[in-house]
Formats: C-alpha cells, sequence, structure tokens
C-alpha cells in the first residue's frame, strides 16, 4: 500500500499534465465545431480533402456537423493520447527506479518482486482510469451547449470505455517493456515508438484490401470511432485479442522481472 500511495504522488504532476493538455485539446476542438455545427456547408471542404487522407483517418464515416460526429473524429486524438500516456505511466513507473539508482533500496523492502510490480502497475492504473474520468467529464461539460441528447451521450460512453481498455493495451505493453528491458534509459522511447508504428498502422490499414490485415495487428483498429458510432458496439474478436495482448504482456512483465539482473 505504501508503494502504492508513493507511486500516486509521484505521477501526480504527470497526470495534471495530461489533464490540462486533454482540457485544451476538447476546448479548441469545440470552438472549431462551432464553425460546423448545423452548417452543411462546412461538408464541402471535407468534399475537397483528398480521398487518401479521408480513409486514413476514416473521417467518411462522421458527419461533422453534428456532435456524434464530431467526438467520432476526436477519439483519433483521444485514443492516442490515452495510448501515449498510459504507455509512459506503465513503462516509466517501473524503469525510474533504475534509472534514477533506487532499485536497491526499492528491493530491499520486506515485499516481493511481484508485489512491488503489482503495487505500481496498480498506481499506473489508477492513474489511467482518473484521465479517462477528466476526458470524459471534460467533453460532457464542453458539449452542453450544444444540447446533446441521449444519442450523444450513449456514443460518448462507449468513446470512454474504447479509451480505457486502449490504455489498458498500452499500460500492459509499457510495463513489459520496462520489466524486460536492462536499459531502463531507452524503455521511453521504445514504448513511443510501438504507439506510434502500430497508429501507422491503423490508419494505412483502410487505404487498400490487400492492408486489411493490418486492422489485426493494431489496438487503434480494435476500437474504431465509426464502428462504435453505427453499430453501438466492437466486435468480439477484438475483445478477445485485446485480452489476449494483455494478458501475455502482463504475463511477460512478471516472469522477466522475477528472473532478470537489475541495472544498477
Amino acid at each position: 500500500m505504501n508503494i502504492f500511495l508513493r507511486e500516486l504522488r509521484a505521477n501526480l504532476k504527470s497526470l495534471i499534465i495530461w489533464s490540462i493538455i486533454i482540457f485544451l485539446l476538447i476546448w479548441i476542438a469545440m470552438v472549431k465545431f462551432s464553425a460546423y455545427a448545423s452548417n452543411p456547408e462546412m461538408l464541402a471542404i471535407l468534399d475537397s480533402m483528398p480521398k487518401t487522407l479521408m480513409d486514413a483517418m476514416n473521417m467518411h464515416a462522421f458527419n461533422l456537423t453534428t456532435l456524434s460526429g464530431f467526438f467520432g473524429v476526436m477519439f483519433i486524438y483521444f485514443g492516442l493520447m490515452g495510448a501515449i500516456a498510459a504507455g509512459m505511466w506503465g513503462s516509466n513507473i517501473i524503469a525510474k527506479e533504475e534509472r534514477n539508482k533506487t532499485i536497491e533500496f526499492a528491493l530491499s523492502l520486506p515485499v516481493s518482486r511481484a508485489r512491488f510490480v503489482t503495487a505500481k502497475a496498480l498506481a499506473a492504473l489508477a492513474n489511467s482510469i482518473a484521465f479517462v474520468l477528466i476526458t470524459w467529464i471534460a467533453s460532457l461539460i464542453a458539449m452542453q451547449s450544444y444540447n446533446p441528447d441521449g444519442a450523444v451521450y450513449r456514443f460518448l460512453a462507449l468513446e470512454m470505455m474504447a479509451m480505457f481498455a486502449i490504455e489498458l493495451i498500452f499500460l500492459s505493453i509499457g510495463l513489459l517493456v520496462a520489466c524486460a528491458m536492462k536499459r531502463p534509459k531507452r524503455t521511453g522511447s521504445i514504448v513511443i515508438g510501438i504507439i506510434l508504428v502500430l497508429y501507422y498502422f491503423s490508419m494505412i490499414s483502410g487505404l487498400h484490401e490487400k492492408l486489411d490485415f493490418l486492422k489485426y495487428l493494431t489496438p487503434f483498429k480494435y476500437f474504431d470511432a465509426g464502428t462504435l458510432l453505427h453499430q453501438g458496439g466492437v466486435a468480439p474478436v477484438y475483445w478477445a485479442l485485446s485480452v489476449v495482448i494483455i494478458l501475455i504482456s502482463l504475463t511477460g512483465a512478471y516472469y522477466a522481472y522475477n528472473r532478470r539482473d537489475m541495472y544498477i
């Protein structure tokens, strides 16, 4: 419990920074939405955009003159920010002990390595939950001036559920990278690299039918906002893949951390 509370305090500044960023993103987005709201003429601007770009960002699935359509596009940013934040929390919360040369003291505590990792992982999980709730609350506040209906609230709830699932996936991947690598200074850059590569896969998977297989390799495509909007859920195969990734990553993290020598 002491490790858990200490990590919550240590990561509070990071959570505040990410919260400020998401507040600013939503505020800027709603200012932009004011130009699109109930103004079909603005859609002509989108029609003039390159088809390749529209397909990559899946913007053809949304009507940007509606709240649901606009927040569907916003989910591109929600998912990416949630992935980066959770991935960095998952990796840094483990790697920083070796990076800051405090690992000897940490492991001298009367707790096993497994309990040590668990306490830190739970702290990172708490941050991820808080970040989703803050994003949700900020979105609800921002949309009130446009009189959202029940369908908008339900769609936003689905988006937040999807954002949290993406966070869980990349949190577990971040933990695995940090627990397995012997060079703690490189964990953050590796996790960010993984996230950006998978995000790139999600963008190009819809460009050609030959690239369609990429959608099974990237969690960003599992929780596609267009599918959430028009079908009201996620296909079972993607939930199964998400659970498999999380379980494999967590199992590998505990196994690697219990067996490897610490970097001192």
